[in-house]
């Protein structure tokens, strides 16, 4: 398909232009969430939405500027399942001298879209939003259940204004029987044999805080003074020297063979006494795909927040840190503490205070049922097999939302063979994000025909 986009309007009343050209407004939009309450400004991509659908849909913001919308097609069979798309609106900071082209442009070159959030996740927000336009106008068939369209803030900094706060405070507006959201990732292939992951799991966010005390005094005198920065230092520093604790989950057992990494390696990368060196091997050749490894087989700890002290020559009475932690499936905050406890010792541990940021435990969804059915049909139209590899993400999605409910939450798209899924894994968060426009096109028919081939399933029923 040509990437000229007067071409494309040409192309037909079922084409996916329209997506591409969304997707790039989106990330011209520079909705960066930084995590204060006064970030992300997404009510700039509603505006855009709401222009481009012409409608204005029902608009919820429990903050100024913090937005979501969300539409509604009625479904034609009273009392069917529900299907919500549920993509976000909100981005993370990015420095633009590391990218090699200006991250909130939008710009399409040499064949791609380039833009914080291309990956994460606009390039689905203008697919899923294109679709929604698609079922209101008729160009797809009627669903069977209704089919609710929810862009949301807030994703970035853990859904507290936007699909949190739609799930806790307007359930009506989100209620449903399943979900589709992300993570997408290109097809995984192994020798001839391709499978698309599809996400049906993730790690649970259990983030802390970390503060102590100290005694204050003039910095010229140190001796027998307690330095509060110095207390989170040592809290850090063992954290960052210990080992992480290792869980080879049901979920890593079922992808692993999807990664084609041949049977001695798989061998032991299912065994925790082999898992790190494995690891450590791979990252020899593809350090992006060793992180990722690692962090689907560890409870991961990393301290990324430190402040302290107020100038050079008084000591400080009060320190504190940020923890990030993530908890796979079958962890939970008993786990954690026990890994604390040893790796900071009793008397460390008791000096210092940790109070929960975010205590989620892992959420998954089984392979199975209505949608991933659906989805495995609209694999076998697009790429000509049903193989789904069923992936756990060490990220922190909104389904974890609707998971905690027990409704079932996929995340998947479409993507061509012009990036891999280590190199789409090194641009989540990173520099230079981008996704060819032929991917924009491909995901966006994708989910089209998964909504369609849903919508059958379930009148069939």
């Amino acid at each position: 398909m040509s990437s000229d986009p007067g071409e494309r309007r040409d192309a037909g009343e079922r084409t996916a232009w329209e997506a591409v050209e969304l997707f790039s407004d989106l990330i011209r939009n520079a909705c960066v969430n930084t995590g204060e309450p006064s970030s992300g400004h997404e009510i700039r991509s509603v505006h855009t939405i709401q222009a481009f659908l012409g409608e204005s849909g029902t608009v919820i913001e429990p903050l100024p500027g913090r937005a979501s919308v969300v539409y509604r097609v009625a479904g034609t069979v009273p009392g069917a399942p529900r299907l919500l798309l549920i993509p976000h609106l909100d981005v993370v900071p990015a420095n633009g001298a590391e990218w090699s082209r200006d991250p909130f442009a939008g710009e399409e070159a040499d064949g791609f879209v380039w833009g914080r959030g291309a990956v994460d996740m606009l390039n689905v927000t203008a697919a899923m939003v294109v679709i929604y336009r698609w079922l209101r106008d008729g160009v797809l068939p009627a669903p069977a259940g209704d089919v609710i369209l929810a862009c949301v803030a807030d994703e970035e900094a853990g859904g507290e204004h936007g699909a949190k706060y739609l799930v806790e405070n307007h359930w009506d507006l989100v209620a449903c029987e399943f979900v589709l959201t992300e993570v997408a990732g290109p097809a995984l292939r192994s020798g001839a044999a391709a499978a698309l992951p599809v996400t049906v799991a993730e790690k649970g966010p259990t983030w802390r805080t970390v503060s102590a005390t100290g005694i204050p005094g003039h910095g010229s005198q140190p001796y027998g003074r307690t330095n509060a920065v110095l207390t989170v230092a040592e809290v850090f520093s063992r954290i960052a020297a210990a080992g992480q604790p290792v869980s080879v989950t049901d979920e890593w057992r079922t992808f692993l063979p999807y990664l084609g990494l041949g049977s001695e390696r798989a061998a032991m990368l299912l065994d925790p006494n082999t898992l790190d060196e494995a690891i450590d091997e791979i990252a020899e050749d593809d350090p992006t795909l060793a992180r990722w490894i690692h962090a689907c087989t560890h409870m991961t700890l990393s301290p990324n927040v430190f402040v302290g002290g107020t100038k050079a020559n008084m000591i400080p009475d009060f320190a504190t840190g940020e923890l990030d932690i993530r908890l796979l499936p079958g962890q939970d905050v008993a786990d954690l503490e026990d890994h604390l406890r040893k790796v900071l010792g009793p008397d460390l541990y008791e000096e210092i205070d940790l109070e929960p940021v975010m205590d989620m435990e892992a959420t998954a969804s089984l392979p199975e049922g209505l949608l991933w059915d659906a989805i495995g049909d609209a694999a076998e139209e697009h790429l000509g097999t049903r193989r789904l590899a069923p992936t756990l993400t060490p990220v922190a999605t909104d389904a974890r939302f609707f998971r905690a409910r027990g409704i079932p939450a996929y995340g998947v798209g479409l993507f061509d063979d012009t990036i891999t899924f280590p190199e789409m894994l090194a641009m989540f968060h990173g520099v230079d994000e981008k996704v060819s426009v032929a991917s924009v096109e491909a995901t966006t028919l994708f989910l089209a025909s998964v909504v369609d081939a849903f919508s059958r399933r379930v009148a069939a029923q």
